[in-house]
């Protein structure tokens, strides 16, 4: 049978300045008890109804976080967990597991008020222990918050990246067999015999179209149509692979007229393998634009990430047009933006000077607020995501809207607290909110406010400009 007595708990750091009369007025109303191994105590939901002190063994506390289980910590003899003086938790938020034979003094929640009215020096040392926890899981949370944040960065970039890599080494393969088949092209150019005249009709006209490159908009009807138009002219001219020179003759811009003109400038013997010629030129052009469009998304993507960690400055503030945060995080995001299939619309004013900002910090608020926006916009018909900016007096103004279902009128007030969250548990830590609350109000002296009803949830962010 366990015994519990105040020399035991003046082994706690926390106890140890506790009057024995109090530590013995706490003792005869708790429950000395030992929990087998594999145990619960708690688990997330249920109610915190008592104050636990640890004697021996351990207690292990965990959460799952998106389905993978995030171990909290142990808590050993000489630790108290569980409800303390002024806390406003209710419910458990994870699971705390007997580990070998756990020997545990719980005290009753229901006694605490009396706890609080009679005995100061136990009231002090209690609230000195939440203080700390809170502090502690506090940064647990923000952590978790940040990674899970990194986390689905991480996976919109890496999609964003794999498209232009991918790109590069398609076209890549492409090109290389595309030369490896120019000795064939070769040969039939090699034997045309043209006068320098014709020779520079022709060449100019083909560096015109290159250089004028711009591939038509045009609809699937109205692209087969030109292609068949250019094919059949090609045939008639008895141009070998009509089809294929057709349909890259599209593609470049090319007409009917074009195909006229350079018909003009070239005998009829050597019509077949000029337009050839000027085919694989084009094909050419075409895979070294495209890879070079690519290696240059690649590049914008590095760049966003480089401006959006700020990694290369101080952590000072910083005059800085706000629009680049604004614009790298949804390059961060974008991702997630084309697989919900949302329209983004942007009303900027780009004419709002630069305001005085921790550049790294606010790209937390802009990450944070957008995301919540995505996630809101989860299912929801003809989702839109606005982003407005504009100068408000002596603040930059930036709203974020939504038109999700908006958030329910009895949590609004709440949605700021630390811990508060409405996600799934392993969806939200509560922290995010919170976070951009305090990088807002108190690193930058500003103000955010929340307006909310069904088909429209509007966060306004108003920043100083001058800090």
């Amino acid at each position: 049978m366990l015994e519990c007595t105040p020399a035991l708990l003046k082994t706690f750091e926390a106890l140890k300045e506790v009057p024995d009369d109090q530590l013995q007025w706490l003792i005869d109303r708790s429950d000395c008890r030992e929990i087998p191994d594999g145990e619960k105590l708690f688990e997330p939901g249920k109610s915190i109804d008592f104050t636990n002190f640890i004697i021996g063994g351990r207690l292990r506390m965990y959460f799952y976080l998106g389905g993978v289980k995030r171990e909290v910590g142990d808590s050993e003899p000489g630790d108290i967990t569980g409800y303390l003086p002024y806390s406003r938790g209710k419910v458990s938020t994870g699971f705390g597991v007997a580990v070998g034979n756990l020997q545990i003094m719980t005290f009753p929640k229901s006694k605490m008020r009396e706890l609080i009215k009679e005995h100061f020096e136990l009231t002090r040392a209690l609230v000195h222990v939440m203080t700390n926890r809170v502090r502690e899981f506090t940064a647990i949370q923000q952590q978790n918050e940040k990674m899970m944040a990194l986390g689905k960065l991480s996976a919109g970039l890496a999609h964003e990246l794999n498209n232009p890599a991918s790109a590069i080494v398609r076209d890549s393969e492409s090109l290389l067999k595309h030369l490896q088949m120019e000795p064939d092209t070769f040969k039939s150019v090699i034997a045309i015999r043209m006068d320098p005249e014709q020779v520079d009709a022709v060449t100019k006209e083909v560096f015109r179209i290159m250089s004028n490159y711009e591939e038509p908009q045009l609809s699937l009807r109205e692209r087969t149509a030109r292609e068949d138009e250019l094919t059949d002219l090609l045939d008639e001219l008895e141009v070998e692979n009509g089809m294929d020179v057709a349909e890259n003759f599209v593609e470049f811009g090319f007409t009917p007229e074009d195909v006229r003109s350079f018909k003009t400038h070239i005998p009829a013997e050597y019509l077949s393998p000029v337009f050839n010629w000027i085919n694989t030129a084009l094909v050419t052009e075409k895979m070294v634009q495209d890879i070079r469009e690519a290696s240059k998304r690649i590049a914008e993507l590095v760049v966003s990430v480089k401006t959006f960690t700020h990694m290369d400055r101080g952590q000072d503030k910083q005059y800085s047009d706000i629009h680049t945060g604004i614009k790298n995080t949804f390059t961060m995001l974008g991702y997630r933006v084309k697989k919900q299939g949302i329209k983004i619309v942007k009303e900027l004013d780009m004419g709002l000077p630069p305001v005085k900002i921790l550049i790294g910090e606010l790209n937390q608020v802009w990450t944070n607020l957008i995301d919540n926006a995505i996630d809101a916009l989860e299912g929801v018909p003809d989702a839109t995501l606005t982003i407005k900016t504009q100068k408000d007096r002596e603040f930059a103004k930036v709203s974020i809207i939504d038109n999700g279902p908006g958030i329910p009128e009895e949590i609004v007030s709440r949605i700021f607290e630390p811990f508060f969250t409405t996600k799934d548990i392993g969806k939200g830590t509560g922290m995010g909110l919170e976070m951009v609350h305090r990088i807002v109000v108190d690193q930058h002296r500003g103000s955010i406010k929340v307006n909310s009803e069904p088909g429209h949830t509007e966060f306004v962010v108003c920043i100083p400009i001058n800090g």
